[in-house]
Formats: C-alpha cells, sequence, structure tokens
C-alpha cells in the first residue's frame, strides 16, 4: 500500500527539521559546556548526532525512507528508473523542496530554543579545496553504505549503520561530513559552532553533488542492479495492508 505523498513529505521536513535542530543545538550546547576545547566540542557534537540520526530514522524511515537528505533522494530516483522502484520525478521535486525548508526551519528552531537570533547567517568560511574533497568521500560514502543495506537487504540495520558512519565522518574527513546539500543550505542560517557561511554553501554543495556522482559510479560496479532496491532506502516505507494482517 502506497503512502501518501503529503504524509511522505511532512516526514521528510519534520525529520530533516529535527536532525538539523540536533546538529546545531548539539554545537551550542559543546561550546557551551567546553569553551576551550575544539575536540571535546566535536566530540560532543558528533555523538549528538549519530544518536539523534539514528532516532530519527527508526521515528520517520516507515514513512518516507528517512532519507533527509537530497543526495540520497536523488539517487533513489536516478537508480530506481529503470527498475520501476524509489521515487518518481514529482516525489522527488517535493523530497527536496520539504528537506531543505525543513533543514531551514532546524535551524531557526535550535537558535531560539538557545535564545540566539531566529536568523544570523554564519560567518564561518569553509571554502577549501581540501575541505570539499572530504564532502565528495563523505557524501560518496554515505550513498554506497545506504544502497549496499538496502541491496543485501539489511535495511532493518540503517538506522544504527547511518548513524555510526556519520558520527564516524565527523572525525575522518577533513570537511566534518556535512554529506547534505540541505542540511548545509540549514547550517547556513546559524552563526554557531555548526554554521558554514553562505558564501561557502555552493562549493559544499556541488561536492557533495560530485560525491553522489562518484557513490553511484561505484554502485554500478559493485552492485549491478542495486536500483531494484530503491523501495528499501533508507527503510522500507510499505504500509502493512490490514486483510494480511491474521490474527487469532
Amino acid at each position: 500500500m502506497t503512502i501518501a505523498l503529503w504524509r511522505r513529505l511532512l516526514a521528510e521536513f519534520t525529520g530533516t527539521a529535527l536532525l538539523v535542530t540536533a546538529v546545531v543545538g548539539s554545537g551550542i550546547m559543546a561550546t557551551t559546556l567546553s569553551p576551550d576545547d575544539v575536540g571535546l566540542q566535536l566530540l560532543e557534537n558528533s555523538i549528538a548526532t549519530a544518536f539523534a540520526l539514528g532516532a530519527l530514522i527508526l521515528i520517520f524511515g516507515p514513512v518516507s525512507g528517512a532519507h533527509f537528505n537530497p543526495v540520497v533522494s536523488a539517487a533513489d530516483w536516478f537508480l530506481g528508473r529503470r527498475a520501476g522502484t524509489g521515487l518518481t520525478g514529482r516525489d522527488l521535486g517535493g523530497y527536496v523542496a520539504a528537506q531543505v525548508t525543513g533543514a531551514i526551519g532546524g535551524s531557526i528552531l535550535a537558535n531560539l530554543m538557545f535564545d540566539l537570533a531566529a536568523v544570523d547567517f554564519s560567518g564561518k568560511d569553509r571554502a577549501a579545496g581540501h575541505l570539499w574533497l572530504g564532502e565528495v568521500v563523505a557524501t560518496a560514502g554515505l550513498i554506497l553504505l545506504i544502497f549496499a543495506l538496502a541491496r543485501s537487504s539489511r535495511a532493518p540495520v540503517a538506522p544504527a549503520a547511518v548513524g555510526a558512519y556519520i558520527g564516524a565522518a565527523y572525525w575522518f574527513t577533513s570537511s566534518t561530513s556535512f554529506a547534505n546539500p540541505a542540511v548545509t543550505i540549514g547550517r547556513a542560517f546559524t552563526d554557531t559552532f555548526a554554521g558554514i557561511a553562505p558564501a561557502s554553501v555552493p562549493g559544499f554543495v556541488i561536492a557533495q553533488l560530485v560525491g553522489l556522482a562518484v557513490g553511484i559510479g561505484l554502485l554500478a560496479a559493485l552492485y549491478p542492479d542495486a536500483g531494484q532496491a530503491a523501495d528499501q532506502v533508507v527503510v522500507p516505507t510499505a504500509e502493512r495492508d490490514p486483510a494480511l494482517d491474521h490474527r487469532a
């Protein structure tokens, strides 16, 4: 049974908003609690983000798949076209719009929770070649992980696996692993630990799109039929048919 598009878009909007709220809010709390230790701030921020992402996938995955990320949705659409699975073009447009607006709303919510201006554009410059390379690596790895899990029928472990990957990628990538155009845009709306200057956003988004292409290319080599599992990304979204639910 197909879940209504409006319900899926609401799930993507709310889930992405809460994800960005977790990223930004934990960054603000980290700088408050550990003002003189940047390493500890990053540890606190990464742990909170990883745990929050896993929990949000559990909450919203059964409704929308819990993409929360335009590159994941774009890969789902692209890979699923031949197999007739995954998102349609109409779905993709709605998902991306919901994710971007949700990310902006999440940043504003975090600012307000910590008694900051609702919108305060970041002044943190993140424009450099090595950071863009980090985003390519982080995004390609994320796409590989998600579709490998779906293709091998291991989507149920996605909440733990995706949360763990993003938490680890905070540390092994030079960019601290944004790996998400919507989250990147949202984080421009806060001048806090997790912020990114608006002028740095295009470079990060382009790098993430390159990472998307690299990830799809690797999937084509490693899992040529990955598109057949597009309906399972990140979490299966089929509703149970009550007629099939036989109970004593």
